[in-house]
């Protein structure tokens, strides 16, 4: 069967697995806890110790860089070991170094000595780990059940943003930064400890009662191999297509308070109009993950990222109103919402899943790189014009040449073995 002809979510699989996506929702929430709340930082951390926006925005880049590195190699570990204790010393480390943020001195230095610690946490909870969970154990209800797991980084965009204003108003921003550390990461880690269990977790269990040993990746299912992978010419137009995206949606991300307080709101006003877009990302996810179990990827996945350029062109229109506000919010959740779902389910769609931890692992490279490289550009940007326009022109142009890349996608693969392809499905 291919994934075109499965056009009903399996309620099979969802009575059987609620509790594998809920805990990989919580842990996906947690995981963009930091990039949700960064720029409500800004504007303390400037000024206490004069720090321009570049620099602020330059823990994203530093953390880019090393995920950039080590996240193809988790992606093979979590191929040969599973994802469940990797997300649970992740979790509980990921909390720690979110409190030591608090200890900041005005030392730049220090500053990017800490997120590069916090870089190494932040790779064993990173998208890799929660996508591979719920890959390994659904396959009609894949698109629905990934939504309703990215959907954790649309409810900590609701959730954080106002939680961190009131934090920083009524403790500062240090005592912010231990509360987000100790109550996130507490959350997250007893929902994950009691329901946390997929196919990695499974398979390793049977192996352990019959007393076999996998010589290659846990799972035993079809898909492409390393090799493969890296001359298959979709996933290169998919990892390009998902670089580009996220280095203008996570640069928006990041500086989109600093955006809206440019045209005459509060900080706290921006972080409620914010978190509009994490109401709209939720809908954007669900209404996507049904679409995916329907139709093909190329044409769902590349028209709502498409939908993009519609936030970035509002966002460049003059005296901005509280309609048009909330209209870019919308879109921009709804859109940019789902380019880890789309990115995820593309992956396991055309490179299958026998070796979906590091061909993914490459795509959270890529993830990474974008995530980095855009905030600190889009800061650059304000820094050398006084203005962010020029980069939601570039928004613009980049959300159009991403859609069309998904678009010119071929058919699906049809795989005939656990490693090979046999034909192309129309």
């Amino acid at each position: 069967m291919t994934i075109a002809e499965r056009v009903n979510i399996s309620p099979g699989e969802f009575r059987k697995h609620w509790p594998l996506v809920m805990a990989a929702s919580a842990g996906f929430g947690f995981s963009a806890m930091v990039s949700v709340t960064t720029g409500l930082f800004m504007e303390p951390l400037g000024n206490e110790f004069g720090w321009g926006r570049a620099l602020q925005a330059s823990g994203a880049s530093i953390t880019a860089v090393l995920t950039f590195a080590m996240s193809p190699f988790f992606g093979m570990l979590i191929d040969r070991w599973g994802t469940r204790w990797m997300a649970l010393v992740g979790i509980v480390f990921a909390s720690l170094v979110i409190c030591s943020f608090s200890l900041a001195n005005g030392s730049p230095v220090q500053w990017m000595m800490l997120w590069a610690v916090y870089a190494f946490a932040g790779v064993m909870i990173k998208s890799t780990v929660w996508t591979a969970a719920i890959s390994s154990v659904f396959k009609e209800g894949r698109g629905m059940a990934l939504g309703l797991t990215l959907s954790g980084t649309a409810v900590a965009q609701i959730i954080f943003p106002p939680l961190t204003d009131w934090l920083i108003n009524t403790y500062g921003w240090r005592g912010a930064w231990i509360g987000l550390g100790l109550g996130g990461g507490a959350f997250t880690f007893v929902i994950c400890l009691f329901f946390f269990i997929d196919g990695y977790a499974i398979a390793r269990s049977k192996q352990a009662m019959t007393g076999e040993k996998a010589k290659g990746p846990l799972l035993d299912v079809p898909g492409l191999s390393i090799a493969q992978a890296w001359r298959d010419t979709a996933l290169w137009r998919i990892g390009l297509s998902t670089f580009i995206m996220m280095v203008v949606t996570i640069a928006l991300n990041v500086h989109q308070f600093e955006i809206l307080r440019a045209t005459g709101i509060t900080r706290t006003a921006a972080a409620y109009y914010s978190s509009i877009a994490g109401f709209a990302g939720i809908a954007g996810k669900l209404i996507t993950g049904a679409l995916l179990d329907r139709y093909h990827v190329r044409w769902v996945g590349g028209l709502t990222l498409g939908m993009t350029t519609v936030a970035f062109a509002l966002l460049l229109l003059p005296n901005l109103s509280p309609p048009i506000i909330v209209a870019a919010m919308v879109v921009n959740g709804y859109s940019a919402g789902t380019k880890l779902q789309v990115a995820s389910y593309l992956t396991s769609a055309y490179g299958g899943l026998r070796n979906f931890g590091a061909m993914f692992g490459v795509m959270a490279s890529l993830i990474a790189a974008g995530s980095g490289l855009g905030p600190v550009a889009a800061g650059l940007i304000f820094d050398s014009y006084g203005s962010y326009d020029p980069f939601l022109v570039i928004g613009i142009v980049a959300s159009i040449v991403s859609s069309g890349l998904i678009i010119s996608l071929g058919a699906y693969p049809v795989w005939g073995s656990s490693t090979d392809i046999s034909e192309k499905s129309t």
